[in-house]
């Protein structure tokens, strides 16, 4: 499956997650629990399809487990996303140089 199609699939669920409740409810949805649930599932959802695409990405463990744990510290230090990104790549790659 290519990249532009896992987009296309991320933005279609985040898309009908979002735009569903206001299809179904008429009335201002008040509960704090619903409201809190409908915030995060985007982020769940794409979250799920994301974690196994990193992983299989590589065809390596090793090398996506410290592309991945280095993307998770640069962006803990609040690092730009494309420090963040090539950062992971480039350390994937110099791994899998000696794995």
């Amino acid at each position: 499956m290519s990249i532009a199609a896992y987009i296309a699939v991320m933005a279609i669920v985040t898309y009908l997650i979002r735009m569903l409740p206001f299809a179904f409810f008429r009335k201002k949805i008040k509960s704090k629990f619903i409201k809190s649930m409908l915030y995060y599932v985007p982020y769940a959802v794409l979250s799920a399809m994301t974690i196994p695409a990193i992983f299989y990405s590589t065809g390596n463990f090793v090398t996506a487990a410290v592309g991945t744990i280095v993307a998770l510290a640069l962006a803990y230090y609040n690092k730009p996303l494309i420090v963040v990104a090539l950062a992971a790549a480039g350390t994937a790659l110099i791994i899998g140089m000696f794995f």
